[in-house]
């Protein structure tokens, strides 16, 4: 099997890393109580998107990506809620994920399942800003995953090299502000850990 052949089947290893993508956050926030340096507006944003993405995939039939985006919607929509019982969100938070919502609306009524996509794609950058907003804030974010932005790193490392083989602007847009965002997330964590965590890693 030649190189290009393989790249085919980058999507189906992004859905791979996709669906499990929020578990190791929820599994570590249930068991430590600690959710230090972890964005409610992040998880919020995640699940919102998701489930936007789920209209335009039913809009486009394209059915196999339905599983990844309802896994992330719900599995998203579970950590913010988790993050909200511990007080993690803020009003203006609330309000200004109201107000996105609403743009989201609009965007669709008005420009259909094309507007809605490229804003969603556009829109990814806004979504990853506050886990890095957050995590560079928290002094000590003992709270974030690694496996979690592991996960996030190989899915979207799949995305931007699909994007590169299809010459698709938007994939290698949305891979590499991906990848960027998880090395920056994983380079938080690593770095702000005790030199005796981080020799026994």
């Amino acid at each position: 099997m030649s190189a290009a052949e393989v790249v085919n089947y980058a999507p189906i290893a992004a859905a791979a890393f996709a669906i499990p993508q929020f578990v190791p956050q929820i599994i570590k926030v249930r068991a430590t109580h600690d959710a230090r340096g972890v964005s409610w507006s992040w998880a919020t944003q995640t699940s919102i998107n998701n489930a936007a993405w789920i209209v335009y995939f039913v809009l486009s039939m394209d059915w196999t990506a339905l599983v990844p985006a309802f896994a992330a919607t719900v599995s998203a929509g579970m950590l913010a809620a988790m993050l909200a019982t511990r007080r993690q969100g803020t009003t203006r938070a609330a309000v200004l994920t109201i107000s996105w919502i609403a743009l989201l609306v609009a965007v669709w009524v008005v420009a259909g399942r094309l507007g809605l996509g490229t804003l969603l794609t556009a829109a990814f950058v806004a979504q990853v800003a506050p886990s890095i907003w957050t995590a560079y804030r928290t002094k000590h974010p003992t709270g974030i995953s690694s496996g979690t932005w592991l996960l996030i790193l190989a899915e979207l490392g799949c995305w931007a090299g699909y994007g590169f083989h299809k010459s698709d602007p938007r994939l290698i847009v949305l891979g590499l502000t991906g990848v960027s965002a998880s090395a920056l997330m994983l380079a938080r964590v690593y770095f702000t850990r005790t030199p005796a965590l981080r020799d026994r890693n």
